[in-house]
C-alpha cells in the first residue's frame, strides 16, 4: 500500500483507475500557464494551418474515396 492509494480503493473494482485519472487532472492544473499572444501574425497563420490540416482529415474521413 503506497501513501497515494486509500485502502478503500484496492476494495472497489475499478477504483484504482478512476483515482490515476483523478491524480492525472491534478497534475495538468498545476502546470505552467502558456501565454500565447493570439493577436500576434504567427499565431492567426498556425491557427489557419491546423484548422486547413484539419478540415482535410476530415473530409477524407467522411469520403475514403478521394
Amino acid at each position: 500500500l503506497t501513501s497515494d492509494e486509500s485502502p478503500i480503493s484496492r476494495e472497489i473494482p475499478g477504483q484504482e483507475e478512476k483515482d490515476k485519472a483523478e491524480n492525472a487532472k491534478k497534475t495538468d492544473a498545476e502546470e505552467e500557464e502558456i501565454d500565447i499572444d493570439l493577436n500576434a501574425p504567427e499565431t492567426e497563420k498556425a491557427a489557419l494551418a491546423i484548422q486547413g490540416k484539419f478540415r482535410r482529415f476530415q473530409k477524407r474521413k467522411q469520403d475514403p474515396s478521394s
